[in-house]
């Protein structure tokens, strides 16, 4: 059954397993650096999404995210209008 592929079929197969998850490491490393957290909390929170495949992006999105100082960005509210109800 595998071997019936051809070896374009094989080589996007591996192209797409190995650069989705970079992908996604790299987009998570950006959200770290602009998330506001102390160096120790920054280094800890990379050394857990780069060391653990699947597991540390998933904690990192549930329990490391920081909200900025502004406050939360609600859904079908542009940020402008949030600030402008706050004060």
């Amino acid at each position: 059954m595998y071997g019936n592929r051809g070896c374009i079929a094989n080589s996007l197969l591996f192209l797409v397993i190995v650069f989705l998850p970079v992908i996604g490491h790299i987009i998570e490393t950006i959200m770290v650096f602009q998330d506001e957290h102390s160096p120790v909390g920054t280094i800890f929170w990379l050394v857990i999404i780069w060391a653990i495949p699947f597991v540390g992006p998933l904690l990192y999105l549930l329990f490391g995210q920081r909200y900025s100082r502004r406050g939360r960005i609600m859904f079908g509210q542009p940020g402008y209008t949030y600030q402008q109800q706050r004060f």
